[in-house]
């Protein structure tokens, strides 16, 4: 490059020779040119600005302009032409030739700047094969590529223009390729890139940068699934954490060498750290689990875990009792159970205990009768016949023995033929006819015989059946040592005779004014009293001829005696104490109250026969000890209560109050009282508001409880059903716990029960937190949770992070929906464990949120010190008095006999104005079916006790007496002062 002449850039400033080495690092355009005028490289730039692909720049005296790489010597050439015709030109115009020449020429529209219609892309290279970066704008004069700050070279292009036929300008598209020796070569943290540049008339625009790395991805799996042993139900963690990759691996799980899709499948939950947790483990889910890792490079596979799910065994129920094996004397009764409730499966524990079990028994031998010696021969009597007899009691026939055959007496002739019969005469068989000429004597005296045969016959069938009764069933004992030792008694005072109101003819004293039963008076003597023990396979009773040497009335137990069939289903009376009460009612009744449950039973006067006493009980049966009579959409609403005797027989209906936890505030129940067979299944009674003469029961439905009022003792329980179309509600209580005593590790847990709301329920799980040594934090919460097919959710927040850390693998839990409304498992609970940092940390902050999906919720706000012990919570009030187990004859009611005998025959006839019972059941509020009162002999009787049932806690007269006041029945408001606790 000389300094006189002109220097000529090269068509390809690359290509060749150490300059272009050079200018290759300085740029694409960095050639110094001078022309033979002596202007500069500036200089052309300025003087052919109209050409804005050249840019000039000065930088230490040196001019460099940004000529393209590709502008080749012809393009070169013109451009020079066309400067030097300019200054031609304008010599011209300043000659006299510039009154030709017009004033300006026109000039072309200036261009935009480049706009990029495709950019490179982020690439990988996988193995050896080379990757290509492709781009593309307009209007673009020229195109290149830059990478990693360096140009590349123009014969690594592959460029392609065209024209846009819409705007008319010009479009160019570069492509190159990299290889992997290249991303390899560059050293340093920062990744292989490479951007597009392009130039036009009007500047330059740069792409983005596409970064390029090469894929790879490792053989061993960081951490592989390890096959387990689960019970059915159980939550399930598969933990797998793939290969080390570039581009990160894709995971999928495979059972049994197919895809789980955990969209298809709401029991497979896949987590952003690729473990598998199966929330409930089914038989279904014993499978074979395999964690596919995958990217553009390769496929891995992990080692197989093998999943069992296991199933332990559970007995079925008993069976009866075999017959004794010995048809005489001492022999053994046998019963058999079967661990098929469920079987064992997939290698899952046997049931412990004994397949069956052998007692003892006893049949009574048959022992057939036989004859006594005959008697001796009575004295002739004027029928010229005497008579001789025997008894079929050596031995006395029993235990299903066969009787004596033969006959009782036998009688002949005592004159030795001097008389017309001389034949002798068997009772047994019927006598031959006498002659029609036999004598008026004969006839005498053979009536008289017939008549004496017919009482001694009398006599002994009489002994003999008194015997064989003694046997029938079971023993002839002394009545004091039966009372005594088996059965209750009858400790009640005489009635007075000078009180008038009392109803019936004995009752029980009352207490005195510090709630003390006066002590019980000794049984009057009743010395040769026997009493003859029955067997029934309902009951067994006890019967006490009333006289004047034996107690009052008849004692009926539930006491077995003897070794009846027993009955599977029937229930005895529980150990548990809270779950039962048991008392021995007679015909003045009473109250059976189960503490803390709202459960009772109230046995009103006369409901128990004249001078019998049961021994009656109530039971709150345990949910995991009884089947659940709900079916379909169908809810447990109440608890399963058993009252019994199930066989007795009752005088008029009894009320049975059951807690329920059904949302009354909209019509969307359809409620159904249902009982449970001698078989163990469950049948409806009577749905509400479908009532009709053949229902055998009255349901009195409340806002927390209902009464029922029934003459069959059994097991009920309340279930409920939505009504369509819209869906109903029942209210569930929400109890948090937390660990009572100072907690001495770093882990904590708190647990939060969800259970129905009833007394009984939240005393089941209070029982339950107290055995695991947890306390409640706070009072229960109320939730309405509807029947929309929606899980309950629990989710913990604002835990202090610096402090502690919740282990719960994802962001909330999930009680199911049908778990929830069924009602068929309880308690449930979730439970969010969490970890502190330091044993010094005690103060935990943080909230519980519970809430039905789409529904809903609650907030528990809970700050405390783990490190104190925690005061016992209790959510039962604890002042008022205590409502005993049970209560006895008239103390029982609120409502004194004498006021119940005048209030019902003033109401019970029907009145033509209307003001009788049935105004009484509509100012109570018991007329939503009266004709099951119009049925009972006494309706407004049955009324008055289904009121003292609903007033159990406030049974005050005021609301009664209100009642009848406003019916006009003064008359009975008088006695109600007179004689009642108004």
């Amino acid at each position: 490059m000389g300094g006189g002449g002109v220097a000529r850039p090269s068509p390809a400033p690359w290509v060749g020779g150490s300059e272009e080495k050079e200018t290759e690092r300085q740029g694409p355009a960095h050639v110094t040119e001078r022309h033979g005028n002596g202007n500069t490289a500036q200089e052309l730039c300025e003087l052919h600005s109209k050409h804005p692909v050249v840019c000039c720049h000065s930088a230490g005296g040196r001019a460099s302009p940004a000529v393209p790489p590709r502008y080749d010597q012809m393009r070169w050439k013109r451009q020079m032409r066309s400067d030097h015709l300019k200054r031609s030109m304008e010599t011209l115009h300043s000659s006299d030739y510039s009154e030709v020449l017009p004033d300006s020429f026109p000039s072309a529209a200036a261009e935009p700047l480049p706009e990029f219609q495709l950019e490179p892309e982020d690439t990988f290279i996988v193995k050896n094969r080379p990757v290509q970066l492709q781009c593309r704008a307009a209007p673009a004069t020229q195109i290149y590529f830059k990478c990693n700050g360096e140009w590349v070279n123009q014969n690594d292009h592959v460029t392609r223009e065209s024209l846009d036929q819409i705007t008319g300008l010009v479009v160019r598209e570069v492509d190159i390729s990299v290889s992997r020796t290249q991303v390899e070569e560059l050293f340093g943290l920062e990744d292989y890139w490479c951007q597009c540049v392009a130039w036009s008339s009007a500047g330059t625009t740069k792409s983005r940068r596409a970064y390029v790395r090469i894929a790879y991805l490792r053989k061993n799996f960081e951490q592989e699934p390890l096959g387990r042993e689960v019970r059915l139900d159980q939550e399930v963690l598969l933990q797998c954490r793939p290969p080390e990759g570039i581009p990160p691996a894709e995971v999928d799980w495979l059972k049994n060498e197919d895809t789980i899709e955990s969209s298809m499948d709401s029991n497979f939950l896949m987590t952003i750290d690729h473990n598998l947790i199966i929330k409930q483990a089914r038989l279904s889910d014993t499978a074979n689990y395999t964690c596919v890792a995958r990217n553009v490079v390769a496929k891995r596979r992990s080692s197989t875990a093998t999943l069992i799910v296991y199933v332990s065994g559970g007995w079925s129920s008993w069976t009866e009792w075999s017959e004794c094996n010995a048809r005489c004397g001492r022999g053994w009764q046998r019963r058999t159970r079967s661990c098929t409730n469920p079987a064992p499966l997939n290698g899952g524990a046997f049931c412990e205990g004994a397949p069956f079990q052998r007692v003892t028994c006893t049949t009574l031998c048959p022992v057939d009768g036989g004859w006594t010696e005959w008697s001796k021969w009575s004295a002739c009597g004027t029928e010229c016949t005497h008579w001789r007899s025997r008894e079929c009691q050596a031995p006395t026939p029993r235990n299903g023995g066969r009787h004596c055959s033969g006959g009782l007496m036998e009688s002949k002739n005592c004159t030795e033929g001097l008389c017309t019969r001389n034949k002798k005469v068997s009772i047994e068989h019927a006598s031959h006819p006498l002659d029609p000429g036999a004598s008026v004597a004969v006839y005498a005296g053979l009536v008289g015989a017939l008549l004496l045969c017919v009482v001694l016959v009398l006599c002994v069938g009489v002994l003999a059946y008194r015997r064989s009764c003694r046997h029938l069933h079971g023993d002839i004992t002394d009545s004091s040592s039966a009372l005594t030792a088996a059965f209750h008694p009858g400790n009640y005072k005489p009635p007075r005779q000078d009180n008038p109101h009392l109803l019936h003819a004995s009752a029980p004293p009352r207490p005195d004014r510090h709630g003390r039963l006066p002590p019980r008076a000794p049984l009057r003597s009743a010395a040769g009293l026997k009493i003859k023990v029955y067997n029934s396979s309902t009951l067994s009773s006890l019967e006490l001829p009333t006289g004047r040497g034996s107690v009052d009335g008849e004692i009926l137990s539930l006491r077995t005696v003897g070794s009846g069939p027993r009955n599977t289903h029937s229930h005895t009376l529980p150990r548990e104490p809270g779950s039962c009460a048991s008392a021995t009612l007679g015909c003045l009744g009473g109250r059976l109250t189960i503490p803390n449950t709202d459960v009772s039973l109230l046995v009103p006067p006369g409901a128990i026969p004249q001078g019998k006493f049961y021994e009656m009980y109530l039971i709150v049966n345990k949910w995991e000890k009884t089947t659940l009579p709900s079916e379909g959409g169908q809810t447990v609403l109440s608890p399963v209560v058993s009252c019994g005797p199930s066989g007795m027989l009752l005088g008029r209906p009894v009320v049975l109050t059951l807690p329920h936890c059904a949302q009354l505030d909209t019509p969307d129940w359809t409620l159904t009282l249902k009982t449970q067979t001698h078989q163990g299944g469950w049948e409806e009674v009577l749905t509400v508001g479908e009532e009709s003469l053949s229902s055998p029961c009255f349901l009195q439905l409340e806002e927390q409880s209902c009464h029922v009022l029934m003459e069959q003792l059994g097991t009920y329980s309340l279930v409920g059903q939505s009504a369509p179309p819209h869906p109903a509600c029942k209210r569930l209580q929400l109890a948090l716990f937390a660990p009572r005593a100072p907690c001495l590790s770093l882990d904590y847990s708190l647990r939060i029960y969800c259970a129905q709301d009833t007394p009984h329920a939240l005393k089941e799980v209070l029982e339950l937190e107290r055995s695991l040594g947890g306390v409640l934090l706070e009072d229960p919460k109320l939730l309405l949770f509807k029947d929309s097919y929606h899980n309950l959710r629990l989710s913990i927040h604002d835990i202090p992070h610096s402090h502690w850390r919740s282990k719960l693998l994802a962001k909330y839990q999930e009680i199911p929906f049908y778990h929830i409304w069924s009602g068929s498992q309880r308690p449930l609970h979730c439970t969010f464990s969490l970890e502190r940092s330091s044993m010094a940390v005690s103060q935990l902050t943080c909230k519980i949120c519970v809430r039905q999906v789409e529904g809903e919720g609650q907030i528990f706000q809970l700050h405390t010190d783990i490190q104190e012990t925690l005061p016992p919570h209790s959510p039962h009030p604890s002042g008022g008095t205590c409502v005993p187990s049970s209560q006895v004859g008239p103390y029982a009611f609120r409502l004194p006999g004498s006021i119940r005998m005048k209030i019902c025959a003033s109401l019970d006839a029907p009145s033509a104005r209307g003001c009788d019972w049935r105004l009484l059941a509509q100012s109570l509020g018991f007329d939503r079916y009266l004709n099951y009162f119009a049925t009972k002999p006494s309706p407004t009787g049955v009324l008055l006790d289904l009121w003292e049932a609903c007033h159990q806690g406030d049974a005050d007269l005021v609301s009664l007496a209100t009642a009848l006041e406003e019916m006009g029945k003064s008359e009975v408001l008088v006695v109600m002062t007179t004689d009642g606790d108004c």
